[in-house]
C-alpha cells in the first residue's frame, strides 16, 4: 500500500470522525435547549388584518405585563418605555422616558429611535440609538426592574408619566396611580438607586418646581447629577394601593440585579413550559409549539397581593382566604381549548380560576356567572354564557376545588335572568322571553328597525349564533343539574338543548334565521347576509361557520344532515366553496374571518373544532390531513405566523393541542378527538405525578396518517381518547405513514 493511500485513508477517517463529532454536538445542543429558548414573542406581531399578537414580557398568569409600545411592529419609534399594561390589548398605564441633557421640547413621553431589541418571555433589552441609552429589563410577578446605561456625557434624567392619574415624589420614591376604567385604579411605586438632584413637574410643556402632578399626562421629571452613567429602577405595581405596590417591589425585586431577576423568570418559564415535553418535529415546529404554549399563559392574571385583591366587580378589597384570585379571562374564546389545556398542565390553577368566577358572581348585584371578566369588571362582551361549559368540563374531569352548587346557581341565573342579547349586561327582556317561549332568537326582517332596548345597535341580535350558543349552554346546565340531583332542571334544560333544531333549514342544511312569525328570512346568502360581521344573524363569522356550532350533540347534527356521508360532503363543501367576492370586498364585511380555506376560517374560535368533525363522519384520515395542513399554513415561525386575533390563548391553545395530536371538541365531555401529532414523542407531566405519553412512530411532514394505534399496548380502533386514561398516565402509540389508512377509526361510536 502506498504512503499516499495510507494518508488518504487517514484523512478520510479523520473527516468522518469530525463530521460525526459535529453532528453529535449539534444533536446534544438541540437536546439541551430549554423550552423557553424556543419561544419567539415576535411570531404574529404583524396582523393579517385586525389585532396582532404582542411580544409580552411577563411571568405565567402574572399581574405585571409589559410590551414595547409602538404604532405597530414596523414602527421605527418606541413610545417611551412601558411600566405596565393593564389588559392584553391595553396601552401602558405608566410610561418611562430616559434622556440626557436638556431636551428642547420636553414631552410627557419621548418617541425613541431604537435598535438591537431582544425579547424573551422574562426579559427585554433595547438600544435607544439616537439617545445612546442602553436598556435592560427583568420582570417578576408584580414588580420589575429597569437597568439603564447612559453613553453621553450630559446629565441624565427621567420622565415618568401617568396617562390619567397622579404622580408624587416623596424624597425617596415615586408613587403614582392611574384610573383605567370602571372606578378601577392601578398604582405604581418606583425607587431609583440614585437620588435625583432636582425634581420638576411637566405641565403644559412647562417645567415647574414641584414634586406632585395630577390629571391627564401627569408627569414628573427627575434630573440626576452629571457623571451618572447608570441607573437602576425598581418598581412594583398594585391594584390595591401605592403602599401595596411598595410591598410588592420589596418582596420580589429589591436588592437584586436585573440578571438575577431574569434568571428567576427564566426558571419559572421553563418549569411552566416544561410540563409538556416534545421530541422530533422541526426546529420551526418546536418554536411554534412553545411560543403558542407561552401565549396560553397570558390570561387570566392573578391579582392577589399578599393575600388580598381589589375586585372591580364590587369595588372592594377582599381577603383571598389563601386562594389566588384571577381575572381578565375572555371566556367566549378561552372555554374552547385554553381552559381544557389548563386542566392538564395546571389543574390547581384551574380550580382557583373557577373559584374566582364564583366569587365574581357573588360580588356582582345579580349573582350571574361572568362572561368576559376583565381587570375593570365583567364587560359582558360577545354572545352566550360559556362559563358554564368551563364549569362542567372541569368538574367532569376531576376538578372539584370550587363550590359546584354556587357555580351552578350563577350559571343558571346568568343564562335565564340576564338578557340573551349580545354585549349587554341588562336583565332579561323581550328577546329572552321570546326565546323561552319559542326556542329561538327572532331575527329582524330586512329593513325592520330594532325596538328592543337591550340590543346593542352595532352588535345586533346575532339571532342564529345566540340560539346555537344558548342551546349548548343549556345542555351544560342540564348536565350540571343532573350531577346535583336537580331533576326538574335537568329535564328542562336537556329539552332546551335541542333548540338549535328550530333554526335548521332541511332544504339548505344550514342554520337559518327566522323572523318572529317563524318564517325563514328570504332571500338569503349564507356567506354575506347580515351586515358587517353578519351580526344580524351570526357573529364575526358567516353561516358556513355556524353550520357546525352544535358541539354538544354532533350525532344529532349528523342525523339532521342525512347521515355520515352527507355530513362529510357538507364538510368538504366548507373547505372548497370559494369566498364569493374579492378579498377586499370579503374582508371589508367580514374582517374577523381571515385565515380562509374556502369558507372555513382558521382565524376565529368558533371554527377550531371543525377540522376534527371528520372523525365523527367515519373519515378520520381527512382530519389528520387537514389539521396538519392548517398548522403548517397558518401558524408559522414568522411575523405573520398567526392568522387572526389570538385573544390571549384562544387560537394558541388549538395549536398546542393539535400539535400534540388531540383536541377537546366538546368541553363538558371528558374525551378528546385524535388528530395527527407533529412530534414523534409528546410527554405531558401531570400534576398527579404521572406522565401521559404519545409516541408517533415515523411521524414527519409526509407521514401524517395514522396506520394503527394502541393504548397501553391494546389496540385502539376509534379516534377517541378518554381523559381518565390520559390522567392515569396512559401511553398512546400511533404508527404513522404517508398514505391514508381509511379503515382506521372509521367506526367511531356516537
Amino acid at each position: 500500500m502506498s504512503v499516499m493511500k495510507i494518508l488518504n485513508g487517514w484523512l478520510i477517517g479523520i473527516f468522518v470522525l469530525l463530521v460525526g463529532c459535529v453532528a453529535q454536538v449539534q444533536e446534544q445542543g438541540s437536546a439541551v435547549k430549554s423550552p423557553v429558548d424556543y419561544v419567539n414573542p415576535y411570531m404574529g406581531n404583524i396582523s393579517h388584518l385586525l389585532v396582532p399578537t404582542y411580544p409580552t414580557i411577563h411571568l405565567p398568569n402574572s399581574l405585571l405585563r409589559v410590551y414595547p409600545e409602538r404604532a405597530d411592529y414596523t414602527s421605527v419609534r418606541l413610545h417611551g418605555l412601558p411600566l405596565e399594561v393593564t389588559s392584553h390589548r391595553g396601552v401602558s398605564a405608566f410610561n418611562l422616558s430616559p434622556f440626557q441633557g436638556n431636551p428642547k421640547d420636553v414631552q410627557p413621553v419621548i418617541s425613541f429611535s431604537y435598535d438591537q431589541e431582544k425579547i424573551t418571555p422574562y426579559s427585554y433589552s433595547v438600544y435607544l440609538d439616537e439617545a445612546q441609552i442602553d436598556v435592560d429589563f427583568g420582570v417578576a410577578h408584580q414588580s420589575a426592574m429597569y437597568a439603564l446605561k447612559f453613553e453621553k456625557e450630559d446629565a441624565p434624567g427621567l420622565i415618568l408619566n401617568s396617562l390619567n392619574g397622579g404622580m408624587k415624589w416623596d424624597g425617596k420614591a415615586i408613587s403614582g396611580w392611574q384610573l383605567i376604567g370602571n372606578d378601577t385604579r392601578v398604582f405604581l411605586y418606583l425607587i431609583p438607586d440614585e437620588k435625583p438632584e432636582q425634581v420638576s413637574v411637566l405641565d403644559n410643556e412647562k417645567m415647574l418646581a414641584a414634586s406632585e402632578a395630577s390629571g391627564r399626562n401627569a408627569c414628573l421629571v427627575l434630573n440626576f447629577p452629571k457623571g451618572t452613567r447608570k441607573l437602576q429602577l425598581y418598581y412594583g405595581i398594585s391594584f390595591i394601593s401605592a403602599r401595596q405596590a411598595e410591598k410588592n417591589q420589596k418582596r420580589e425585586v429589591a436588592g437584586k440585579t436585573v440578571a438575577e431577576i431574569q434568571a428567576e423568570g427564566r426558571k419559572i418559564w421553563n418549569e411552566a413550559l416544561g410540563k409538556i415535553e416534545v421530541q422530533g418535529g422541526t426546529e420551526n415546529e418546536r418554536t411554534v409549539f412553545y411560543t403558542s404554549l407561552y401565549r396560553c399563559y397570558e390570561r387570566p392574571v392573578c391579582i392577589s397581593e399578599d393575600g388580598r385583591y381589589y375586585s372591580a366587580f364590587d369595588h372592594q378589597v377582599h381577603s383571598d382566604n389563601g386562594r389566588p384570585f384571577y381575572t381578565d379571562d375572555w371566556i367566549w374564546d378561552s372555554y374552547r381549548a385554553l381552559h381544557p389545556l389548563r386542566i392538564l398542565v395546571n389543574p390547581e390553577r384551574g380550580n382557583d380560576i373557577l373559584n374566582s368566577f364564583v366569587w365574581m358572581a357573588e360580588q356582582m348585584p345579580h349573582m350571574w356567572m361572568p362572561t368576559f371578566p376583565e381587570i375593570t369588571g365583567d364587560s359582558r362582551r360577545m354572545n352566550s354564557n360559556h362559563g358554564v361549559a368551563s364549569v362542567l368540563d372541569a368538574y367532569r374531569k376531576g376538578l372539584h376545588g370550587f363550590d359546584l352548587e354556587k357555580a351552578y346557581e350563577a350559571c343558571k341565573r346568568g343564562i335565564t335572568e340576564k338578557t340573551l342579547a349580545p354585549w349587554s349586561g341588562k336583565t332579561a327582556g323581550a328577546l329572552s322571553a321570546f326565546y323561552q317561549k319559542h326556542g329561538y332568537i327572532p331575527a329582524l326582517k330586512p329593513g325592520e328597525k330594532e325596538t328592543i332596548p337591550e340590543v346593542n345597535l352595532f352588535e345586533r341580535r346575532q339571532a342564529v349564533a345566540v340560539t346555537l350558543g344558548t342551546s349548548y349552554d343549556e345542555w351544560c346546565l342540564s348536565q350540571l343539574a343532573d350531577t346535583l340531583g336537580e331533576e326538574a332542571d335537568a329535564t328542562r334544560f336537556l329539552k332546551a338543548s335541542f333548540n338549535y333544531r328550530n333554526l335548521y333549514n332541511p332544504q339548505t342544511q344550514f342554520f337559518h334565521p327566522k323572523d318572529a312569525e317563524g318564517n325563514f328570512i328570504e332571500p338569503f346568502d349564507y356567506r354575506f347576509s347580515g351586515g358587517v360581521g353578519v351580526r344580524d344573524y351570526y357573529d364575526e363569522n358567516n353561516g358556513w361557520t355556524y353550520r357546525w356550532d352544535v358541539q354538544h350533540n354532533i350525532p344529532d347534527l349528523i342525523n339532521l344532515m342525512g347521515g355520515k356521508n352527507a355530513f362529510a360532503q357538507n364538510l368538504d363543501a366548507l373547505f372548497t366553496t370559494p369566498m364569493g367576492r374579492g378579498k377586499r370586498e370579503f374582508y371589508t364585511q367580514l374582517p374577523d374571518q381571515t385565515g380562509n380555506v374556502g369558507q372555513f376560517t382558521m382565524a376565529n374560535e368558533p371554527s377550531l373544532h371543525i377540522p376534527y368533525l371528520y372523525n365523527y363522519a367515519g373519515q378520520p384520515w381527512k382530519t389528520q390531513k387537514l389539521v396538519r395542513a392548517l398548522l403548517h399554513e397558518w401558524f408559522r415561525n414568522d411575523l405573520m405566523g398567526v392568522p387572526g386575533d389570538e385573544d390571549g390563548g384562544g387560537l394558541s391553545s388549538f395549536v398546542v393541542f393539535s400539535s400534540m395530536g388531540f383536541y377537546p371538541v366538546t368541553p363538558g365531555k371528558p374525551v378528546y378527538s385524535i388528530g395527527s401529532p407533529l412530534f414523534t414523542d409528546v410527554k405531558i407531566h401531570l400534576a398527579n405525578g404521572k406522565t401521559f405519553e404519545i409516541e408517533a412512530k415515523n411521524a414527519s411532514e409526509e407521514n401524517k396518517y395514522i396506520q394503527s394505534a394502541t393504548l397501553n399496548g391494546k389496540p385502539l380502533n376509534e379516534p377517541i381518547l378518554s381523559h381518565f386514561d390520559l390522567l392515569n398516565g396512559a401511553k398512546l402509540v400511533l404508527v404513522m405513514g404517508n398514505r391514508a389508512n381509511r379503515s382506521w377509526g372509521a367506526h367511531q361510536k356516537p
